[in-house]
C-alpha cells in the first residue's frame, strides 16, 4: 500500500495557483480537506449556485462561493521572496517540524 504524503498547504497560507482556470491567482487558504488532497481558497474557484429560498436565507437566487481546490494546483507564497516556491521540510533545534523555502531557505511556519 503507497503511503500519503501530507499536504504542504495549511490554512491562513497564501497560496498561488499554478493550474486551471484561475491560474495566476493568489489567496488566502480557508479551509483544507486532507482526505481529498483539495483545499478552499477565497476568491479562487468560483462556481454559481442557485438557491431556493429557505429557513437559513430568506432570499433565494444565483450565489458564487468557493469550490475546492486540487494542492497539486496550488503553491505557497513565501513571506520573504514574495513568489510561489517548492516546500521542504526541516527539524529545529527543539525537535519541531518546519516548512522551509526550497528558494532562500526560510522558515515559512
Amino acid at each position: 500500500m503507497a503511503v500519503r504524503q501530507g499536504l504542504q498547504v495549511k490554512k491562513n497560507d497564501l497560496v498561488a495557483v499554478i493550474a486551471g482556470k484561475d491560474k495566476g491567482k493568489r489567496g488566502k487558504v480557508v479551509k483544507v480537506i486532507p482526505k481529498t488532497l483539495r483545499a478552499l481558497v477565497e476568491k479562487v474557484n468560483l462556481v454559481k449556485r442557485h438557491t431556493k429560498p429557505g429557513q437559513g436565507s430568506k432570499q433565494g437566487g444565483i450565489l458564487e462561493r468557493e469550490n475546492p481546490i486540487h494542492a497539486s494546483n496550488l503553491m505557497l507564497v513565501c513571506n520573504k521572496c514574495d513568489r510561489p516556491v517548492r516546500v521542504g521540510f526541516s527539524r529545529l533545534a527543539d525537535g519541531r517540524k518546519v516548512r522551509v523555502c526550497k528558494k532562500c531557505g526560510e522558515v515559512v511556519d
